[in-house]
């Protein structure tokens, strides 16, 4: 119990020290910020005329994609970060100081976490400006963030056995791009999943970030019965579902991290 303490301590140490960072070269997080500023805009003023959902605004059922989309680019910062650090030294370091193993990991992706909501915030006032509203209660609206952000720190872990992996940023970024963004775009994230091709439409039902988008519409209120959920399972029960992906991804990854780090440590 008390090296769990220790461990906490420590992490919060590292997370400190990368949110320095981040405000000591602010260009990391404007530019976070400008991106999904930038699909907002994009999608809601071009591709939102053209795209149609039955019973509602499209505005308002593309929000929940935007933040499910953003939260998970914005969890591979866990891998770029790591991956920059070993690059430099950084983690040869912190192994020579008096702390938890596990605490490097823990700071760099509760940092990242962090990073994710004030990028949500700068989001949810960019929706709020083009048309976008939240029709649940506030405590609903709070679960809803709070399923994408959960979601968001378990990727995180996944991102950060890649960033030990390969050691280059530049891999990482590259890596992340080929399996995260197929996931995103084959999913209900932009459109609805009814017209995809037979292959496509299974993955997308079962695709966890269709999951995530799902339970984010639901605890928001932006959606219409005139354009139900598929009748799949992980769509009808989205909050439990997106739940069960995040913790199931935890228990995979969180092991794999910490034995990633201790050998990439001892190299």
């Amino acid at each position: 119990m008390n090296g769990f303490v220790e461990a906490l301590a420590d992490g919060a140490v590292v997370a400190k020290r990368n949110l320095i960072k981040v405000k000591r070269v602010p260009d990391l997080i404007v530019f976070a910020t400008l991106s999904p500023i930038m699909f907002v805009l994009l999608f809601a003023y071009v591709f939102g005329s053209a795209i149609e959902i039955p019973g509602m605004n499209y505005r308002e059922f593309l929000m929940a994609g935007i933040f499910a989309q953003t939260v998970v680019f914005g969890a591979t910062i866990t891998g770029t970060g790591l991956a920059e650090d070993m690059q430099k030294g950084i983690i040869d370091r912190f192994r020579s100081l008096p702390m938890a193993r596990s605490a490097v990991l823990i700071g760099r992706t509760t940092s990242d976490l962090l990073n994710n909501v004030i990028v949500i915030v700068v989001m949810s006032v960019t929706g709020l400006i083009v048309g976008w509203r939240i029709h649940s209660s506030f405590l609903e609206a709070l679960a809803g963030f709070g399923v994408m952000l959960l979601f968001a720190y378990a990727i995180s872990w996944g991102m950060a056995v890649v960033g030990l992996a390969v050691r280059s940023p530049e891999v990482v970024n590259n890596a992340s791009f080929i399996v995260i963004f197929p996931l995103t775009f084959i999913a209900n994230t932009f459109v609805g999943t009814t017209n995809l091709p037979g292959p496509l439409k299974a993955f997308a039902e079962w695709n966890p970030i269709s999951a995530v988008t799902q339970a984010a519409r639901e605890l928001f209120g932006n959606t219409n019965p005139q354009f139900p959920a598929p009748d799949v399972w992980p769509l009808q029960h989205p909050v439990l579902a997106s739940v069960l992906w995040s913790l199931v991804i935890l228990a995979v990854f969180i092991p794999l991290a910490i034995r990633q780090y201790r050998k990439a440590v001892s190299r």
